[in-house]
């Protein structure tokens, strides 16, 4: 009898193009699993919107795997403890997987490496990123700090080997191991249902993913320009596929590049997700810690006060006054997911006009986004805020106002803030400064020549204490 191998499911939920499933299910019978290990992670606990995410990506592999004959193990708890038992019982001698490179899963490979010992091998494949993060180094072997020389340098590596195909079947194991029933999770929320309409925009799963990228492909090359303009987002919405897994980077890579420098600006964005598992590699804390020292002895507001924790709420529930981030920080609610530009917008106004710790941010976008990545969220939280390893000048402050009228958001805001949806094109960027809010939308919580000396005085205060 032909013991089995199992293959270890993460954020790498597809059979097509997954280094994992093909060398596993080159060897005969195969054990697929997917743990929902809570406890690894500690304080990076996934996030709600990711839960939902989750949910239905499982769902659709589950059906995949049936369809090949197959089924998919499912396991809650430490992953090395149930991984190193499902070995033991099975006979598998080998555990197949993707390398990750979140601290916590770096812990967790090691963990499994030594509950295994002498009985059975964790192998590790690439497959979620490009290149792997030692891959593109410096011409001294060191890796790369900053990003446009880290781009450069990668670009030589392209393009990636074509698309491994999805096996047309799985060989079954004698006897599978005990699995736990997904709805018993409880990844969806209830009570209240805050996800019901995510449903409407988003289909998680692999089937998806393509549909996405064929979609996507016909548009890329005015990417460059619609990726700023919120009321026609000209976007992949591939971020929460690649963040799962549910499709490599390599193939979205070869089914752009071949339209050449058209589409340079999109493939920027791509290697940047590279860039960000570059920096967490070489800092694993860059979740929770500010990379420039000085930067860590900015003076941020109290988040015990009052009236700070007030102004947070506000900025959550996009009841800011300034329609800009109120319309992308209810898009988040609703969709779980906000238009770049405005992301850059909404960090920008917390950290800046609020004067609100990074952190805090940060936070709340790894609970309510459904494409919560732990490296770019990290990196790009850090660049707004002038505190990260390469990032933008904290003294670069955004005019949410003038953002808003320039990037044609009228639309976009009519669409997310409904208070403000008879507003007409000038006035509805600045409906108080305008004479035309209405009651029922809040007046600003802050001016914004106000925020922004406040936030430039806190950052004279760091100057003052490198003297």
């Amino acid at each position: 009898m032909t013991k089995p191998t199992i293959i270890w499911f993460r954020r790498d939920l597809r059979l097509a193009d997954q280094a994992a499933v093909a060398a596993a299910g080159s060897k005969g019978p195969v054990i697929p699993v997917y743990i929902l290990d809570d406890e690894t992670p500690k304080h990076r606990l996934m996030g709600g919107a990711s839960r939902w995410w989750l949910h239905r990506s499982v769902e659709e592999m589950e059906a995949c795997l049936q369809n090949l004959g197959s089924r998919l193990i499912l396991r809650r708890g430490p992953a090395a403890e149930h991984l190193a038992e499902i070995v033991k019982s099975s006979g598998a001698e080998e555990v197949h997987a993707l390398h990750h490179y979140e601290p916590w899963w770096k812990n967790a490979e090691r963990a499994l490496s030594k509950a295994l010992g002498d009985d059975a091998e964790l192998i590790l494949h690439d497959g979620n990123y490009l290149l792997p993060p030692a891959t593109v180094t410096t011409n001294a072997g060191d890796p790369y700090k900053i990003y446009t020389p880290f781009w450069k340098s990668l670009r030589e590596y392209m393009p990636p080997s074509d698309a491994v195909a999805a096996p047309d079947s799985l060989a079954a194991p004698d006897r599978w191991p005990d699995s736990d029933e997904l709805a018993d999770w409880n990844l969806l929320p209830t009570n209240p249902d805050w996800a019901s309409s995510f449903g409407d925009h988003w289909e998680p799963g692999s089937a998806a993913a393509e549909a996405n990228l064929d979609d996507f492909a016909d548009k890329a090359a005015q990417y460059d320009e619609g990726r700023n303009l919120p009321s026609e987002p000209l976007v992949s919405r591939l971020s929460p596929h690649l963040h799962f897994g549910e499709i490599s980077p390599a193939r979205v890579w070869n089914r752009l590049a071949e339209q050449g420098s058209k589409v340079e600006t999109y493939l920027k964005e791509l290697v940047w997700r590279d860039y960000a598992q570059n920096v967490i590699d070489q800092f694993p804390q860059y979740g929770s810690e500010s990379y420039r020292e000085k930067m860590r002895a900015l003076p941020w507001r109290d988040m015990d006060d009052e009236a700070v924790q007030k102004d947070f709420k506000a900025w959550c529930e996009g009841k800011t006054g300034y329609p800009i981030v109120d319309a992308g920080m209810r898009e988040l609610w609703a969709t779980g997911w906000m238009h770049n530009r405005v992301r850059m917008i909404a960090a920008s106004f917390l950290i800046k006009h609020l004067l609100i710790d990074w952190r805090e941010g940060e936070q709340w976008f790894w609970d309510t986004l459904v494409d919560a990545d732990y490296g770019s969220n990290s990196v790009n939280w850090q660049w707004v805020s002038g505190t990260g390893v390469d990032s933008n000048m904290f003294v670069r402050i955004m005019a949410p106002l003038t953002q808003s009228e320039k990037f044609d958001a009228g639309d976009y805001i009519r669409r997310w803030v409904p208070e403000l949806a008879d507003i007409d094109d000038p006035y509805i960027h600045d409906p108080e400064d305008h004479g035309c809010k209405p009651e029922s939308y809040p007046a600003k919580i802050i001016a914004h020549k106000e925020g922004r000396q406040r936030a430039l005085d806190a950052y004279d205060q760091v100057k003052q204490g490198e003297d």
